[in-house]
């Protein structure tokens, strides 16, 4: 069996056109950027809220910036290390293909809710707290052993699961988009898992996969003899072409937008190190594990003092224009960081990661840590971002009350959610309930979209009752 069939597959059978010129990641690719996940991720938050000012990224700039910077990584890999091209590989997830790769990085971001990250831990909040208010409510008046409650609250999460926005990638992907006679994009394999950052159950890992969508991925691993934890090589460099744009452009957005200031004083503010270690020690990656608070301490400093040197340079060179010089040091970054990604051995796996004389480059994976830190300190901080925060918070816990009783809020939601409902109530094993259809629901608005239905159903603003939803 050729190493392209078991990639190439799809969950459900198609009959392709004849003679048609495109491969079969060109087809993912078209399905991808013309389905309405991908447009709405233009009204969806990165840092700034969605429609702040013309610059500034959205979700959908980010994936199109990392898919670029994706493709191009992989094409570089796949020149330098024989062994990720097809023809060479020794498993179906230990190949690079730029297409694939630059798929992967197009969806990575279809599951996030509105109001960003914000959005996403409000969602998940709901949800956790709705499912113990159903433990309490089942176990109210009754003498129960903690292991018999936490029986119950198992089979409960069970039921409800959670919400994760890579999880919620796949719910998106595989069920609520639709193509034809099934549900999902019917991507082939090796996009699904090139996307698979996490590739566990969510009743197994906090970040895992709803049940519906993992017991078809599980199955793919299985048949590939993927180890337990391990990403494909694919996913692995998307993942790490998604913290390389981070670390540059929010960093780049929060410049424009005065949030960071490239002086001496604002640098070596000692404030602002302290909030970069405290974000810094909250992290769970491994090459931290082993960092005194000293040596973190120093490698704040180190990078910090570092981006202001790349900056005064640039700012020579483009002759002190600002917006030029914003560029600059923005692609001095990404293409630093892309030139020193490579494949290293791993185990019974392989690793993508920065690799220096043949070695995991761990001072480079930090050094992109706390770039990723200091954007993150400085603009969730602000206070304006924290305004808009708050407001989401209530936008989603307010929409939430309102669709929760399905008895009376059937009049409320769209027609085509209500039948999808009815039509996933009738099969033996349904994915929904009414609350997990209704997270769903939630987490595919856009933000401009959630403020107006909870501007209608509370009274703030009225729009015209022929606005299309």
């Amino acid at each position: 069996m050729k190493m392209s069939e078991p990639r190439e597959r799809r969950q459900y059978n198609e009959k392709t056109r004849e003679r048609s010129p495109r491969t079969a990641y060109e087809r993912d690719y078209s399905r991808l950027i013309h389905s309405p996940t991908f447009r709405r991720l233009q009204g969806k938050s990165q840092v700034f809220g969605a429609g702040t000012g013309d610059y500034y990224r959205t979700r959908l700039t980010h994936s199109l910036e990392v898919a670029q910077i994706a493709r191009q990584a992989a094409k570089s890999l796949m020149n330098k290390y024989k062994e990720v091209n097809l023809e060479y590989a020794d498993n179906p997830g230990l190949v690079i293909d730029n297409e694939v790769v630059e798929c992967a990085a197009i969806a990575h971001d279809f599951g996030h809710p509105p109001f960003g990250h914000k959005g996403e831990e409000v969602l998940a909040s709901i949800l956790d707290n709705f499912i113990k208010q159903k433990v309490r409510d089942e176990i109210q008046g009754k003498i129960v052993t903690d292991e018999q409650k936490q029986q119950l609250w198992a089979e409960k999460r069970a039921l409800y699961e959670h919400f994760e926005g890579n999880a919620h990638n796949f719910r998106l992907i595989m069920f609520l988009e639709k193509r034809e006679k099934y549900d999902g994009l019917n991507l082939s394999n090796a996009v699904l898992l090139g996307i698979n950052k996490y590739p566990y159950s969510g009743l197994d890992n906090k970040k895992g996969m709803y049940r519906h969508e993992w017991d078809y991925i599980r199955e793919v691993r299985s048949e590939w003899g993927i180890p337990y934890g391990k990403m494909t090589l694919e996913a692995q460099l998307m993942d790490l072409c998604d913290d390389i744009a981070y670390s540059a452009h929010d960093l780049e957005d929060g410049i424009k937008a005065g949030k960071i200031q490239v002086h001496e004083h604002f640098f070596n503010d000692p404030s602002l190190k302290k909030l970069i270690i405290e974000k810094i020690t909250t992290l769970e990656d491994v090459f931290w594990k082993d960092q005194s608070l000293q040596a973190i301490e120093k490698k704040v400093d180190d990078v910090l003092s570092f981006y202001l040197d790349v900056w005064r340079e640039k700012l020579i060179i483009c002759e002190h224009d600002l917006s030029s010089t914003r560029r600059e040091v923005k692609a001095y970054w990404v293409n630093r960081f892309v030139t020193s990604l490579g494949v290293i051995e791993d185990g019974a796996w392989k690793k993508v990661t920065f690799v220096k004389e043949g070695q995991e480059d761990q001072n480079m994976l930090r050094t992109v840590s706390v770039l990723k830190s200091f954007a993150w300190v400085t603009m969730i901080k602000d206070l304006r971002v924290q305004r808009l925060q708050k407001r989401s918070e209530w936008i989603i816990r307010r929409l939430w009350d309102a669709f929760l009783d399905q008895s009376t809020s059937t009049a409320i939601i769209p027609s085509d959610w209500l039948n999808r409902f009815e039509k996933e109530q009738a099969k033996p094993n349904p994915v929904w309930t009414w609350e997990r259809m209704i997270i769903d629901y939630i987490a595919g608005m856009t933000d401009f979209f959630a403020e107006k239905i909870y501007n209608e159903l509370y009274g703030l603003k009225m729009g015209s009752i022929y606005d299309l939803d």
